[in-house]
């Protein structure tokens, strides 16, 4: 039985390390071509099965060679991958990633079929038996009926929305969620600067209806480098990160939403659960790739330490 459901994209990542991003009409060094399992959702299940949580996995690939690596890759660290649907009408999603000598991070994306999954590829029993169901990008109306299907069976619900939480319609979904994961662009765009600023309160005007339907949610927000905080209400939880050499940035905040989840289910304090979120983050961006194996072990070196 899983304890957490994440459903959201699967991708194939093609990571192409560079000597440095060009500007534009510019030219750069490949010095590294890696091809391996990727999406902000698969990353998230792998994470929370290395922190020893059984975590399951709704998307969609496309019937073809990446789409079965990407599936194998994930089943093979132990994520149970029956809801991933295999479709085919299209290819799998390929992204292109490319990272500088300074760990920092572009993305090209090709399309593909990782929203072809709908909320009915998920059946009611092993939504109602899990702890949580974390969502990352997707198509906003699966998103907004799997949060509503799982407050209906009691299970709590968090949102990554990431880059495009402004102009996607992610409004409805918002308004089911528990927990809301937000960098600080992100945090910016759906908030508004000042908001991000000051914090909200409760007779402050919201600037969106993203921000009316984020009034309700726990935010964690996500500061890179800076660490990270929990906004509850008025209430303000912070820890300020870890001092890393960063090698690539990518895979990060889906380290992080793991650590955070992990530690929430074992009932930690806010402060305890961005602790370990950070740590995860900071391992992830102190190497190569998308998905750093994440342990207990390893954690507790670097938050203990």
């Amino acid at each position: 039985m899983s304890r957490v459901i994440c459903a959201g994209h699967v991708n194939w990542d093609v990571t192409l390390r560079v000597d440095a991003l060009p500007e534009p009409d510019g030219e750069a060094t490949v010095e590294s071509r890696v091809g391996a399992g990727g999406g902000s959702a698969a990353n998230v299940a792998s994470g929370l099965v290395g922190l020893d949580v059984p975590a399951a996995l709704l998307g969609s690939v496309g019937d073809d060679e990446h789409g079965h690596a990407a599936v194998a890759e994930l089943a093979s660290k132990g994520v149970d991958c029956r809801h991933v649907v295999s479709v085919d009408r299209g290819p799998t999603t390929v992204k292109y990633i490319v990272v500088d000598a300074a760990g920092e991070v572009f993305v090209l994306g090709s399309p593909g079929v990782n929203e072809a999954f709908e909320a009915t590829d998920l059946p009611t029993d092993p939504l109602a038996s899990a702890d949580h169901l974390h969502l990352t990008s997707q198509s906003p109306e699966t998103a907004a009926t799997l949060a509503r299907r799982a407050h209906e069976v009691d299970t709590t619900v968090s949102f990554d929305p990431g880059r495009r939480v402004g102009d996607r319609g992610y409004a409805d979904a918002l308004r089911e969620v528990d927990y809301v994961f937000l960098n600080d662009r992100e945090a910016a765009t759906a908030l508004g600067e000042a908001a991000v600023e000051r914090g909200r309160s409760a007779d402050a005007e919201p600037v969106s209806d993203v921000a009316e339907a984020l009034a309700r949610a726990t935010l964690v927000l996500k500061h890179g480098p800076r660490g990270a905080e929990v906004r509850d209400g008025d209430e303000r939880h912070v820890h300020p990160g870890y001092p890393i050499d960063a090698v690539d940035t990518t895979g990060a905040g889906d380290a992080f939403a793991s650590g955070f989840i992990a530690a929430r289910l074992d009932e930690a304090t806010y402060e305890r659960a961005l602790a370990v979120a950070n740590a995860c983050g900071a391992l992830t961006a102190a190497e190569p790739g998308a998905r750093t194996r994440l342990s207990w072990r390893r954690l507790d070196d670097l938050v203990e330490g």
